[in-house]
């Protein structure tokens, strides 16, 4: 989630935008199709009604906290894609979306992990546990009754059922993020009419973090439900890549894959048979026929890590081998180029992500026209430093996000 992402202002439309080609540029193959792996239009809904116009074949909608899971749920409902052709051919009607239901970790302190035959705790006695420093009376009575995680994850299974494509996102952790402060008169009689509330929308920021180990203990549980059922997850992680890892390792722990050694390699014989098939010659049966099949597990079959910020170093632990899950890598101008002195390690990350597990993002809170802007700079972005012909690349980027939706 950008870090502006609460706070739209004006009053729903699109900025005014010039065209994004320049002379020297060559033109956008939008007809390639653009898919958006992580955006957040829900959290302004008079920019919905033009989802029917945007250029990006697919988007995919996050759903972060109580206020947007249903609105999440009910674009859904109109304008869901069901099937890979969906994304392989140009799109004659609104068909667009992939929902996403999840808890965002900036909202993880609203969430009890705790026993689910106990009662629940006093706002006192929750808030006072899962946030640093311990805030005070006037600041807790400002938040909202905790709630139990365990009846959330029932109500996202039934989401997630409805939908065989939908999947679990924004979930993830975040040392950095902390909550806004209670709202005055002033800021709660100008607040924008049209913005879904629950955000920041703008306020300062108190000195209170949630623990992260109560991010790590609600990301956990999303995603252990995200296995159960075999669908993928759309991951946040800021200042803290490494408690990320090991928060998904633990999951995966005791079910890595063998990793054959060169000799052993050397040992199959030159003229085995390749029994291997391409992703882009399955149909939908066998989409269904996989999923009917599916084995749950405690772990999710594929991740997104979105508007991946980490160094170098970690994408390569996230590479290794052995590690059970599709890991993809999405990249976006608000988080990976929003500031100077981004391009560099931009550049970096991109050359060293492998080509099949890399998408794009707009991580946007509003639909139309900005979207379609966002998506096309880093998608130019990616493609420039690949060194891949724009429509190469488009390709590329829309079979892994169909690896990534479908498997």
């Amino acid at each position: 989630m950008c870090p502006n992402s609460h706070q739209p202002t004006g009053n729903g439309t699109d900025d005014a935008r010039p065209s994004s080609q320049s002379s020297s540029q060559a033109p956008f193959p939008w007809h390639v199709g653009v898919c958006d792996a992580h955006c957040h239009p829900t959290d302004t809904m008079s920019s919905i009604a033009r989802l029917g116009g945007m250029k990006a074949r697919a988007i995919t909608i996050m759903a972060t906290r109580a206020q947007d899971q249903d609105l999440v749920a009910d674009v859904s409902n109109n304008l869901a894609i069901s099937s890979r052709n969906d994304l392989r051919t140009e799109a004659e009607g609104p068909q667009r979306v992939v929902p996403a239901f999840g808890w965002h970790p900036w909202f993880s302190h609203q969430l009890f992990d705790g026993d689910t035959e106990s009662q629940l705790p006093s706002k006192a006695k929750h808030y006072g546990e899962v946030l640093t420093p311990a805030p005070d009376a006037e600041f807790i009575e400002s938040l909202p009754e905790p709630r139990r995680l365990a009846d959330f994850l029932a109500e996202t299974r039934q989401r997630l059922e409805r939908n065989p494509l939908a999947m679990v996102g924004e979930v993830g952790v975040d040392k950095a993020f902390r909550l806004p402060q209670n709202w005055d008169r002033a800021e709660q009689s100008a607040r924008e009419a049209g913005i879904t509330p629950g955000g920041r929308e703008g306020r300062m920021l108190s000195p209170y973090h949630v623990k992260p180990q109560h991010q790590v203990n609600i990301l956990k549980a999303q995603l252990r439900l995200a296995g159960e059922i075999g669908r993928a997850a759309s991951i946040h992680g800021v200042q803290a890549h490494g408690v990320l890892f090991e928060a998904l390792e633990s999951l995966w722990k005791g079910h890595e894959k063998e990793v054959i050694s060169r000799r052993k390699k050397r040992l199959v014989a030159e003229g085995a048979e390749d029994f291997s098939s391409s992703d882009e010659g399955e149909d939908d049966d066998d989409d269904e026929g996989r999923r009917a099949a599916y084995r749950p597990k405690p772990f999710p079959p594929r991740i997104c890590l979105h508007s991946f910020s980490a160094p170098v170093q970690m994408l390569r632990q996230y590479l290794h081998p052995a590690i059970p899950v599709d890991v993809f890598f999405s990249f976006s101008t608000c988080v990976n180029l929003g500031n100077a002195g981004l391009e560099t390690k931009f550049a970096e990350v991109v050359k060293a992500c492998p080509d099949d597990r890399l998408l794009v993002e707009s991580d946007l809170h509003t639909a139309g026209d900005e979207m379609d802007y966002q998506l096309e700079q880093i998608a130019r972005k990616v493609c420039a430093v690949k060194a891949w012909e724009l429509e190469e690349g488009l390709r590329i980027i829309r079979n892994n996000y169909e690896r990534f939706i479908f498997g």
